[in-house]
């Protein structure tokens, strides 16, 4: 089940103003509902996004990788504008890490609201057999939703020791520009490879671990398709 983006894009943008200038999620939520976007809609796109913030992460650190392997294997040129490229990829890295974070949390917090309701909701019912099958499968969402966040927060947790050497390689080159400097970067490479190599495997887990989230919220029939 995906909402349709259109509609989403329509209504979304100028209700999502209006809760970020509040602060208030509920009364986001509440004014979603009325245009009948509901909390499962929402959590579908939020982990949407949050899939697609981290596959973009994974092709940004790989960049900065390449970024600084070619920085460390300068043999003459122009050194500053090698420079330049790596602090740029370091900005772009730290933007892309931030928003995978914003994203994560995003999901957790409408996944919250739908949980709570959804409980709530349980003793409206009249059929307990009904009950009972509605509560399994809370039980079964959440369990997968906790399992997706668990991968998504994993991977985050990966992303700091990456960004770490790379802000201390960028400030020791912004006052020493020379090729004695960059020899001392090679030291580096090692550790630096094998860290990104284990964020994008981690982040490579997060979104297979989204989609297999996303297609077991789709309803049967479309997920039949």
């Amino acid at each position: 089940m995906t909402v349709n983006r259109f509609r989403l894009g329509v209504v979304v943008l100028p209700v999502l103003l209006m809760g970020l200038l509040s602060g208030c999620q509920s009364a986001y939520f509440a004014t979603m509902e009325k245009f009948g976007v509901h909390k499962r809609d929402i959590l579908v796109e939020r982990v949407e996004q949050a899939r697609e913030s981290q596959q973009q992460a994974k092709e940004q650190f790989q960049s900065a990788l390449e970024a600084f392997s070619a920085l460390t294997g300068f043999d003459g040129g122009e050194l500053e504008r090698r420079y330049k490229t790596l602090r740029d990829q370091l900005q772009a890295s730290e933007e892309q890490a931030a928003q995978v974070r914003e994203r994560i949390v995003a999901v957790e917090q409408v996944a919250a609201a739908l949980f709570d309701e959804w409980q709530e909701e349980l003793d409206q019912y009249k059929s307990a057999s009904l009950r009972r099958s509605s509560e399994q499968q809370l039980r079964d969402t959440r369990n997968r939703c906790d399992q997706l966040v668990r991968s998504m927060r994993r991977a985050e947790q990966h992303i700091e020791p990456v960004l770490e050497p790379l802000r201390d390689q960028v400030l020791y080159l912004k006052h020493n520009l020379n090729a004695r400097a960059v020899a001392a970067l090679r030291n580096e490479l090692e550790g630096i490879q094998t860290d990104v190599r284990r964020l994008v495997r981690e982040l490579e887990q997060a979104v297979d671990e989204a989609d297999r989230f996303i297609r077991q919220m789709e309803p049967a029939g479309q997920a039949a398709k």
